[in-house]
């Protein structure tokens, strides 16, 4: 048997934090959009979107000669207009589908490039971009099933069936 490339392995790692993340969040719907814990937090529909918006983030920064957009402002003024849930989930299925067509049209060779310098694993593997969208998928995911728990809501085990 013959061991599979390396870049399908990335592209499968997001695959599956794109599974675990469904699987947490599968019990919102969208009349859940706008809940949000306290004034001044995103939304449900927000941190949905901004899980969408950080995985673009990261394809884009690894795609840059000059590297990661740093206006976070400006990324945060952008998620004021998303209200919906299934227009974030549209989002987030589109930032999934682009950032794995990402990892699987570069080689091994192209992957291991080092990231441009910066405050943002300037140096780094390409590579290291895919456990940078793991762990903030993951870090949204918890945050999201703590909404999901104050709206009464117990959501699916994110590593099971």
């Amino acid at each position: 048997m013959s061991p599979k490339p390396q870049h399908y392995d990335f592209a499968n790692q997001l695959l599956r934090s794109k599974e675990f993340f469904e699987r947490s969040t599968r019990v919102l719907d969208e009349a859940d959009s706008g809940f949000r814990p306290q004034e001044g937090m995103m939304t449900v529909a927000q941190q949905i979107a901004h899980a969408a918006q950080t995985l673009d983030w990261f394809i884009e920064g690894a795609s840059r000669r000059e590297g990661f957009a740093l206006d976070f402002e400006k990324q945060a003024m952008a998620l004021d207009g998303v209200t919906s849930l299934a227009a974030a989930r549209r989002m987030l299925e589109t930032a999934y589908e682009n950032a794995i067509r990402f990892l699987r049209s570069r080689s091994p060779e192209d992957l291991a490039r080092p990231l441009p310098p910066g405050p943002i694993m300037g140096g780094q593997p390409i590579s290291d971009i895919v456990w940078g969208m793991v762990e903030h998928t993951a870090h949204h995911r918890g945050a999201l099933t703590v909404y999901s728990r104050q709206l009464g809501k117990v959501p699916q085990m994110p590593y099971g069936g």
